[in-house]
């Protein structure tokens, strides 16, 4: 039921809206008011059905482009307005559109107008349309403006065609850092970091996005040690510094570094955001830093931050690889917004810990309330049947996968279901199923699981025949010669243990020692197997 607004009120009303319902509530009192044909009435309904994020989406946008055709005569506040929030949005090209438009119109496009249709041909990668606009804004006298300069460096710097960028910021009178930065973010989104260098040493000013550019691009590149040299020679760092540097180490799997850099970021009195919370509660997931990750949640909690989505799948997974899947669960439980990347690790978490039938309940639920389960989900539960001997309702779950999902297993998915064939003792159905996978040159660590299963019950005829597979796909492969040496070791063959010892002395094949870390009073130690020099 609408409600009757006195006119003086629309504007702010309108200003107030966050729905689409509000919006044309608001439009409706505009037009019963005859408010509607004020210019600027009719702008600021325009601009806030496109400018507010809680509604800016395709039906908005839509219907606040059906209010703009309706107005005789719009202004260039008005087309810009329109051409913006296109731009802005996840369909650019009716930006363009939109533009084409109004060089058909009474009105010319100012200096505010071109920033916003070049963003919408960097965002396209665009360059014919850029190309085309460029040579608009030289035949109209906007060339010397600093920010169409700029939004035409970016325009060139993202397509690729950094020469002609460059030619463009050499030519201006007035470059400012942004102009710089348009040509540096170029350089590092595309690798090129012997350029990005050059280029950053030459700067005439850097600011802290400069840097984090150039951070970010050694990041990217796995280059974790020039990144950190240029980390610390920042003169200021903001948190997309840290967590870029954070990323960094989490990707090189240098966990330890995550949680020290962490700590040097609090000291900094750096406040992190939840990219920063993630990255760190994946690190004490993966070295079992229990204290450090309950650390991070009690923060998150004190600060109030909203558990849900990536947050809430990372407090689940530093509990459960942690070991209290009790505390996983809650957290699980206690999230009221979830997506398929929380049932994922919480059904993985309960897997696990050898809940498979908890597991298998929770992939029920998780369908029930309209999720759909994806490759990873079914991963997870294949490794759950496995861990708790449930074949039958492995076989029902590749049945649903494959016939009612329509999900082709993928090499991880046969690598669970030989497990889960091999536990169960079904080691000829689990070679069948190993020689019908298409892709044979990436079965290594399927043919590695149906070995393990051949240790477990000392099938020394089948495990022969299996690590001549895998020696095939890999000589140097120092699992599948332990492996057999074991085999030969539980039968007393002792022959065999020696030649197989042999082989693997003229293949010059090691066994990489084993480790695991431990972390004592909120301090993460990393031990190898035959340590005995740790303090």
């Amino acid at each position: 039921m609408a409600v009757s607004i006195p006119q003086p009120s629309i504007i702010t009303f309108t200003e107030m809206t966050n729905s689409i319902s509000e919006i044309h509530q608001a439009h409706a009192q505009m037009l019963k008011t005859g408010l509607f044909h004020n210019p600027f009435a009719a702008s600021r309904l325009i601009s806030f059905s496109t400018i507010s994020t809680s509604i800016s989406n395709p039906q908005t946008l839509t219907y606040a482009y059906s209010v703009f055709n309706r107005i005789p005569n719009p202004n260039n506040y008005l087309w810009n307005t329109i051409i913006r929030s296109f731009a802005n949005s996840s369909f650019p090209e009716q930006s363009l559109l939109v533009f084409h438009q109004m060089l058909h119109s009474s009105i010319s496009p100012d200096k505010f107008t071109y920033p916003f249709v070049l963003k919408a041909c960097s965002s396209l990668s665009s360059i014919d349309e850029g190309q085309q606009i460029h040579a608009q804004i030289l035949k109209t006298g906007f060339g010397s403006d600093v920010y169409v300069q700029n939004s035409l460096i970016h325009v060139y710097a993202r397509v690729g065609n950094t020469d002609k960028a460059r030619l463009l910021l050499d030519k201006m009178l007035q470059s400012d850092v942004i102009s710089w930065n348009a040509i540096l973010s170029a350089f590092t989104e595309r690798g090129l970091m012997e350029k990005a260098r050059k280029l950053f040493e030459e700067m005439p000013e850097k600011n802290v996005e400069s840097w984090n550019f150039m951070i970010s691009g050694y990041v990217g590149l796995g280059l974790v040690e020039e990144a950190r040299r240029l980390f610390d020679e920042m003169p200021l760092r903001d948190v997309v510094s840290w967590n870029a540097m954070i990323t960094g180490y989490a990707r090189s799997s240098q966990f330890g570094q995550v949680l020290k850099l962490f700590e040097d970021m609090q000291i900094a009195k750096v406040k992190p955001d939840n990219y920063t919370l993630v990255n760190v509660l994946s690190a004490c997931a993966q070295v079992g830093a229990l204290n450090q990750g309950e650390w991070v949640h009690a923060y998150i909690d004190k600060n109030n931050n909203k558990i849900h989505g990536f947050l809430a799948t990372a407090l689940v997974d530093m509990y459960s690889k942690c070991g209290c899947i009790e505390k996983a669960v809650r957290v699980f439980s206690d999230t009221k917004k979830k997506d398929i990347s929380t049932w994922n690790s919480i059904i993985a978490g309960l897997s696990i810990h050898g809940y498979g039938k908890d597991a298998l309940r929770m992939f029920s639920e998780m369908m029930n309330d309209g999720f759909k389960p994806n490759e990873i989900t079914f991963i997870s539960v294949f490794s759950a049947c496995s861990r708790s001997g449930l074949l039958d309702e492995g076989r029902r779950v590749l049945d649903l996968m494959v016939h009612v999902h329509g999900i082709k297993p993928s090499v991880e998915h046969y690598g669970c279901i030989v497990d889960l064939l091999g536990r169960a003792g079904s080691l000829k159905e689990a070679e069948e199923l190993v020689e019908m996978m298409p892709l044979k040159e990436e079965a290594l660590g399927v043919w590695q699981s149906l070995l393990s299963a051949c240790r477990i019950h000392s099938n020394v005829e089948l495990a022969e025949r299996v690590a001549e597979k895998i020696l095939k796909l890999n000589p140097k492969d120092s699992y599948s010669y332990v492996q057999l040496s074991n085999i030969y070791a539980a039968k007393e063959r002792w022959n065999d243990v020696r030649e197989v010892r042999r082989k693997m002395r003229i293949q010059k094949v090691r066994k990489e020692p084993g480790s695991s870390m431990i972390e004592i009073d909120g301090i993460v130690h990393e031990f190898l197997a035959g340590d005995g020099l740790h303090s």
